[in-house]
């Protein structure tokens, strides 16, 4: 039993009438109180609305798979995950991780290995909303080769196809052994006409392209599978050098400075920035002038770069990455009235003659500039102070370099070494290096 003096205690305390001045205001009180709540659950139903309006767009692998599954059963396609992914069951979509309704991203377990598995899906013909419209419209994509194409002309629509795509390289009769290999399921030394179907899709999906011309490059994330135009990646832990990304329809609620405080406060060490940031710096240069020729990054944002649990650097995504064949075929003879007129992507813009109202052929801003753009906010933020002022000094340097300079090539492999090396003198011979 409670004793007497402690329920005479709870009495006073929760039945002891309000002063009057509190009992004066409480109608007010109560009218706040009730608007704040009604609004906490407004915005609170509406963000649930446009994260389930948003996954319902975004997130359709179920149609993903059934279009591959189908197309691999009826013999149309192959791939080394069709059995994993249709018959076996181990190849295992997951949690949806998709930017766009046409590129589906998920990641996924394959054997209980960490995956991830990307799928294009076309948009259906709006004028026909019969359930295997996406079905029809998805065997556009597996016309090429016809039956009857020869091995022979098969190389040689391999080699038209790279050499359009990467320009005339002299190691492109590699990268085509490369591909013929990787079409070959299973390594009887032939390319059966779904292997061939299967291969030539996939190489229409730039980063595709660029994994196999890349795949020998430690930066870039390792080509594991396919099926038909669905190909499985290793996983990067982290797919972005911030954790926090706010969704576009929260931005103007959410304060960028906060947003960017918060990724400040959860960002790795600053030694772990460091090494993350020499492996990106390796890749600009592994793609600055590479076997294939030269790549551009036409959107280097946070988003696209990323890191594992080592803090090696990992290219999450290189969809934006194109090589300078495409870009210069796309700027040639380009009318314009502004340089705005002459970007290819999202920021691989040249100039625009305003006399010939034609485009440059030449990007202005290589990818170093940009990629130490991203850097003044990653690498600055607690930086050594014996170290703060030199690595100001060098990353203003880095983000004025100009791709039409005459010397560029030399300034730009100076500055990216230099860089480099105040880095990695900086976290040499510590536990991070």
């Amino acid at each position: 039993m409670m004793p007497r003096a402690l329920r005479r205690l709870v009495h006073l305390v929760l039945f002891c009438p309000l002063s009057k001045g509190l009992q004066s205001r409480l109608p007010a009180i109560k009218v706040k109180y009730l608007l704040l709540a009604w609004l906490g659950i407004l915005v609170t139903s509406w963000v649930i609305y446009m994260q389930y309006a948003s996954y319902s767009e975004l997130c359709r692998g179920h149609v993903c798979h059934m279009v591959i599954c189908d197309h691999y059963r009826r013999g149309i396609i192959s791939g080394s995950s069709c059995k994993a992914l249709c018959d076996q069951r181990t190849l295992k979509l997951q949690r949806c991780m998709s930017t766009s309704s046409t590129q589906q991203v998920y990641s996924g377990l394959w054997k209980e290995r960490p995956v991830v598995i990307k799928c294009g899906i076309e948009e259906p013909v709006k004028m026909d909303g019969a359930p295997d419209s996406v079905l029809r419209q998805e065997m556009s994509l597996f016309d090429k080769p016809t039956r009857g194409t020869s091995m022979d002309e098969f190389r040689e629509m391999l080699h038209s196809f790279l050499k359009s795509n990467l320009g005339e390289q002299p190691s492109l009769s590699t990268l085509v052994d490369r591909v013929i290999t990787l079409a070959d399921v299973n390594q009887d030394g032939k390319v059966s006409l779904a292997e061939a179907k299967s291969v030539w899709a996939l190489l229409q999906i730039n980063e595709f392209l660029l994994m196999v011309a890349l795949q020998e490059k430690e930066h870039t994330p390792k080509l594991l599978g396919f099926c038909g135009d669905l190909y499985v990646t290793e996983r990067v832990g982290h797919s972005s050098l911030y954790r926090i990304e706010v969704p576009s329809y929260l931005q103007a609620l959410v304060p960028e400075a906060l947003s960017s405080s918060l990724n400040h406060w959860l960002a790795p060490a600053w030694p772990r920035r460091a090494r993350i940031t020499i492996g990106l710096l390796e890749f600009v240069e592994e793609v600055f002038h590479g076997s294939y020729g030269s790549f551009l990054m036409c959107d280097a944002s946070p988003r696209h770069v990323g890191y594992n649990a080592k803090y090696d650097c990992k290219m999450a995504n290189l969809r934006s990455v194109a090589s300078e064949a495409v870009v210069r075929g796309f700027l040639r003879g380009r009318r314009c009235e502004t340089n705005a007129d002459c970007t290819y992507g999202r920021d691989c813009t040249a100039t625009c003659d305003r006399l010939v109202k034609q485009c440059n052929t030449e990007v202005v801003q290589p990818n170093l500039a940009k990629v130490c753009v991203l850097l003044q906010d990653f690498l600055l933020f607690g930086a050594p102070s014996d170290l703060r002022g030199d690595l100001e000094k060098q990353l203003r340097t880095c983000v004025t370099l100009s791709g039409l300079a005459s010397q560029m090539e030399v300034h730009h492999s100076l500055v990216l070494n230099n860089l480099k090396t105040l880095l990695w003198k900086k976290i040499s011979n510590t536990q991070y290096s």
